[in-house]
């Protein structure tokens, strides 16, 4: 971690004068480790040792970059923290289920990451009885390091962020996600890119649900949705998203964690176009 962006973190832990003193030290592990992990991605990133294998199909892949960075986050936590547990999206969840656990996302990205996109992330939340209280994002290629504490704001690289303000829906840039299941399963999110591309300015697919939730948070987009997500791939980026201010809601209940965040000067008019049943029903 660089000075600067340990002096902007020391800053903010003056804002929390009421916040949890073993928090603030958990914070700054998972800010170091994230760090830890990104560098991880940058060593394999657009390299040739990648030994990219697939999970469910050719949509859902895994790399040695993925195992590499969780093996480390891993290592951390259970050394560190040997009484919480960890659900993690490549090793599954430890039995037990103590007061904290963490939900990891080691490389979320991994297909933007395999072709050589620069949108990549490592995503660590920590839960405190079942409720996100902390959330670190850091996008290695770009140096962008997110993180939220519940009810306390959310940041980037040391700086406070807040959603878009936005109320017209025709000047926001929003985007979104497909499911990896989308060559077997015709509910497949094509229906609401139908509905809400008419509207919008702009739609964008960025490939990492994590940074996507980020960037509502920062206002760089307006809004963003996607279908059969899992907690490692939200835990983090919803609460940085909710602290800057935005909105969510989850649409369906069907297709695992199917969500919605946006400013919230455009919540429900987005969430009037997002249809909470299957394709075709």
């Amino acid at each position: 971690m660089t000075e600067d962006t340990l002096r902007k973190v020391r800053v903010v832990f003056c804002l929390f004068s009421i916040m949890d003193a073993n928090l603030s030290s958990i914070l700054v592990d998972m800010m170091s480790w994230a760090r830890e992990a990104g560098a991880v991605h940058r060593r394999y990133f657009r390299g040739d040792e990648l030994n990219v294998k697939s999970k469910l199909n050719d949509s859902d892949i895994v790399t040695v970059a993925d195992k590499a960075a969780e093996q480390l986050l891993i290592n951390h936590i259970r050394e560190s923290y040997p009484d919480h547990s960890i659900l993690s999206e490549e090793s599954g969840e430890e039995d037990h289920a103590p007061e904290y656990r963490w939900v990891i996302d080691p490389l979320d990205g991994t297909t933007n990451f395999s072709q050589g996109l620069p949108s990549f992330c490592v995503s660590i939340g920590l839960e405190h009885g079942g409720e996100t209280v902390l959330g670190v994002v850091y996008a290695a290629y770009l140096d962008e390091l997110f993180h939220a504490v519940k009810g306390e704001g959310a940041f980037l690289n040391g700086e406070r962020i807040k959603a878009s303000d936005k109320s017209d829906l025709g000047q926001c840039v929003v985007a979104t996600g497909f499911p990896v299941d989308k060559d077997m399963n015709p509910d497949n999110n094509l229906d609401n890119v139908a509905r809400v591309l008419p509207y919008v300015r702009g739609m964008r697919r960025l490939g990492s649900a994590a940074m996507d939730l980020c960037y509502v948070a920062a206002g760089f987009l307006d809004g963003y949705w996607e279908l059969n997500l899992h907690p490692w791939d939200v835990s983090a980026g919803l609460l940085i998203a909710s602290e800057a201010g935005a909105e969510y809601t989850h649409f369906r209940h069907d297709r695992n964690i199917s969500v919605l965040a946006s400013g919230r000067n455009i919540h429900e008019r987005m969430l009037s176009l997002l249809s909470d049943r299957p394709a075709g029903v």
